[in-house]
């Protein structure tokens, strides 16, 4: 009898729970995510006035849909095949954002004026424009379906001549713009999508070309809510970071696509922030910066809005991506429990990617990644750094951080059953003096065809057990200032 209630209780928590298959045989045990309930009451965005027509200017019909919606206490807005054009959507608690069909597409207007915030008088890049799809302090908000969301960030993302080719190169030119020089070179240019030609109606919204660089807005940002899932759908061509969830409780990211250029200055794909409990499985990442992106927050504001805890990251892909799967730069809130595993990274600059600086770094505990697979991976299969610094268009977002204190603590990670085929270095390390990166576990790791081994720089107490590393050329190893370096049984930093 005890038995059958067993079963009985096991399946009833597994009918409650549609992602509870996901968390079976982890190595740890950590909060599982819940399902994200919506109230059955459905409008579509034709009844109210929507003509996805590619031309006609949707955003008060999505607005008033939303409105209606929130007076019935919640419910499921349709947008049917067609393509709808609008400004910023805002998103309340209780709603479902559905496109049923592969042919829905919500393309966002070009025109920047419709993003720039009410408040924002100044417009010298103090302030970011409107995330083109956004929601703050809500519970129980979805975005489902087959659909496409459409960011258009040509119109206002930089782009550097490094990344494209001629023919690209001289597109941009033609659209009008500004090319300042990038750094140093005496021939690489960045183009800024500043002053283009009157024929394309895109304004500028700010007074010069990096005044507007710094008021860009991501593609999707949820901020300080509960119960969020995202699933199924295409998010395209972001102006900056394609999905920002930031202080969320509660976080579903199922069977996603996140697809832009690869040379799309910052384009993140998915970028959670202090959130606790989430779910990332079964998306396909191809995107211009990292790929799945840990952020926990800079200095005490990053403390206090708590660690980033309990995920489960699984079943992805990701192709062109500066990272597959990253921590940093930013996390002085911490990390606790997270699960990578079951993952193909193919193509992408670096695999596993930490990293970090003073002024931004935090704690790590109890970070899993196992069978994971890479090939062609152009720079590093895993890689840490203490010592990181953003370089992109503009200012760095480092520039201003404060050195002595919130430094990067990168311990107690787990690298087990991982196969790499094709890098330029298998494995990464760069510590500082007196903040070594330190007691990470690699078993079972097999990296053939690279032309370096490892190469740590103030690195202590790593065990390398049952690793391949194979260098094509050059040395297997190149250590600096290590400590206790353990592979496969001998100290190999008593040889250096």
């Amino acid at each position: 009898m005890s038995l059958l209630f067993a079963l009985c209780s096991l399946f009833c928590v597994a009918q409650e729970n549609p992602y509870a298959h996901y968390y079976v045989g982890l190595p740890i045990a950590i909060e599982q995510v819940q399902p994200v309930v919506i109230p059955d009451y459905t409008v579509s965005i034709v009844d109210f006035g929507g003509v996805g027509d590619g031309v006609t200017d949707n955003t008060q019909a999505f607005a008033d849909a939303i409105k209606h919606l929130r007076k019935q206490g919640g419910g499921h807005l349709v947008v049917p095949a067609g393509v709808w054009i609008t400004g910023p959507i805002q998103l309340r608690s209780n709603i479902d954002l559905n496109l049923p069909d592969p042919e829905s597409v919500i393309r966002f207007s070009p025109n920047r004026e419709l993003y720039v915030q009410p408040s924002d008088s100044l417009r010298d890049g103090s302030k970011k424009c409107y995330a083109l799809l956004r929601a703050s302090k809500v519970e129980n908000v979805s975005i489902t379906g087959k659909g496409v969301i459409d960011g258009q960030g040509i119109w206002w993302r930089p782009v550097k001549s490094s990344k494209v080719d001629e023919d690209q190169w001289a597109e941009l030119l033609a659209m009008g713009g500004v090319v300042k020089p990038d750094g140093n070179s005496k021939t690489k240019q960045i183009w800024y999508p500043f002053n283009l030609k009157e024929e394309y109606g895109v304004p500028n919204i700010a007074r010069d070309h990096i005044s507007q660089e710094k008021m860009r807005p991501h593609l999707l940002n949820i901020t300080d809510s509960k119960n969020i899932l995202v699933e199924g759908v295409t998010l395209l061509n972001s102006p900056k970071f394609h999905f920002v969830p930031t202080r969320i409780q509660n976080l579903i990211i199922e069977n996603v696509t996140v697809n832009c250029p690869h040379w799309a200055q910052n384009g993140d794909a998915i970028d959670p922030g202090n959130v606790q409990v989430a779910l990332i499985a079964g998306c396909t990442i191809s995107c211009g910066d990292d790929g799945i992106c840990m952020k926990g927050g800079v200095g005490q504001k990053g403390v206090d809005a708590g660690p980033q805890r309990d995920f489960l990251i699984t079943n992805n892909v990701v192709h062109h991506a500066h990272g597959g799967f990253v921590i940093g730069s930013e996390y002085s809130g911490g990390m606790q429990r997270l699960i990578v595993k079951d993952c193909l990274f193919d193509g992408t600059d670096i695999g596993l990617r930490m990293k970090s600086a003073p002024g931004r770094g935090g704690w790590c505990e109890d970070i899993y990644c196992y069978n994971i697979t890479m090939k062609n991976i152009v720079k590093s299969a895993i890689f840490f750094d203490t010592g990181y610094a953003d370089r992109g268009a503009g200012v760095s977002a480092t520039d201003k951080d404060k050195k002595d204190a919130f430094f990067p603590e990168w311990s107690n990670f787990t690298f087990k059953d991982i196969t790499c085929v094709g890098a330029k270095t298998a494995v990464e390390i760069t510590g500082m003096k007196g903040l070594p990166v330190h007691d990470l576990l690699f078993e079972n790791v097999m990296i053939l065809n690279v032309r370096k081994g490892l190469v740590l720089k103030y690195a202590e107490n790593l065990t390398f057990r049952g690793c391949t590393i194979r260098a094509s050329k050059g040395s297997e190893y190149a250590l600096d200032r290590c400590k206790n370096i353990m592979v496969n049984g001998k100290d190999i930093s008593e040889d250096f």
